[in-house]
């Protein structure tokens, strides 16, 4: 019994050093975090990108699929396939919203059922006595007349958020945290996150595209990087399998340029901690004071 005992408090351990994974992270998600087929590249979802900081202790199954909304996840079956695999100690990363308020959409779902669906989704997970996190939807790149980033999701992010709080679930505010990207980035320098290619430049799209919504590798790589660093702070025991120090964006480099070269500016390193807190919860440090 003894032998066995020790063998099972090793489990973990020896699981992480021959290679094996022993926590997953399931995605649950929409076009935004979901995987492309070739003919879509270079299109790539956020999620392709978020298993490059795991160590070999976790993996990531992407279950997003492009144009749908918590309804259709379920009515296309793909919430049954994802929860019938989820195991105690497990992962679930739930981000909705982008397609549910799309009232011109088969996808449409009004906010009270878009509500319930997520709250069906927690429920279930925590059957699992696995751990599941909210992230409110991105933001697309919609830019006005004098420059300012203009939301379009309507009341789906506060829904997130609110029923984050009330059932204390894990919520990492992609829809702030994203618009703090975007507008560091500024109007035209953010066409680099997006899917943005001239006529004749790749042979998936020879008349060229102009997607506002949908990420280009390296806005991709932006969006992970930003749900890493909430995660240091959020999940510190799924932390613990993040490699290397902590993941700093192109417009957090901006950040710190533009910090240093300010006379009397507030420090980079502040301006940083105040981003990565503003995509963990919403609040600055200084509003939450």
């Amino acid at each position: 019994m003894r032998i066995l005992a020790g063998w099972l408090l090793l489990w973990p351990l020896c699981a992480v050093a021959s290679g094996t994974a022993s926590v997953t992270i399931y995605l649950a998600g929409d076009s935004t975090m979901a995987e492309k087929l070739e003919e879509r590249r270079p299109e790539t979802g956020w999620g392709e990108k978020l298993p490059k900081f795991f160590d070999a202790g976790v993996s990531v199954e992407n279950h997003a699929r492009d144009g749908l909304s918590t309804r259709t996840f379920i009515e296309a079956g793909r919430w049954k396939s994802l929860i019938d695999k989820v195991r105690p100690g497990d992962y679930v990363f739930i981000q909705f919203g982008h397609n549910d308020g799309r009232q011109a959409k088969d996808s449409y779902t009004p906010p009270d059922d878009f509500r319930r669906n997520l709250a069906g989704f927690v429920a279930d997970v925590r059957a699992r006595q696995a751990t599941p996190v909210l992230l409110t939807p991105v933001m697309r790149r919609q830019f006005d007349d004098r420059g300012e980033l203009q939301d379009t999701h309507g009341p789906y992010p506060q829904i997130v958020r609110k029923l984050a709080a009330e059932q204390s679930v894990a919520l990492i505010d992609m829809h702030r945290g994203s618009a703090r990207v975007l507008r560091e980035y500024g109007v035209e320098e953010s066409k680099k996150l997006f899917l943005f290619l001239a006529p004749g430049t790749n042979p998936n799209y020879p008349q060229g595209i102009e997607d506002n919504t949908h990420f280009s590798p390296l806005g991709a790589e932006e969006m992970a990087a930003l749900t890493v660093d909430a995660l240091r702070e959020l999940l510190p025991d799924l932390a613990r399998h993040l490699k290397g120090k902590p993941a700093e964006t192109s417009a957090m480099h901006a950040l710190r340029r533009n910090s240093e070269s300010w006379e009397g500016a507030e420090p980079w390193w502040r301006v940083l901690f105040d981003m990565r807190r503003e995509a963990v919860i919403g609040v600055s440090p200084r509003q939450a004071s």
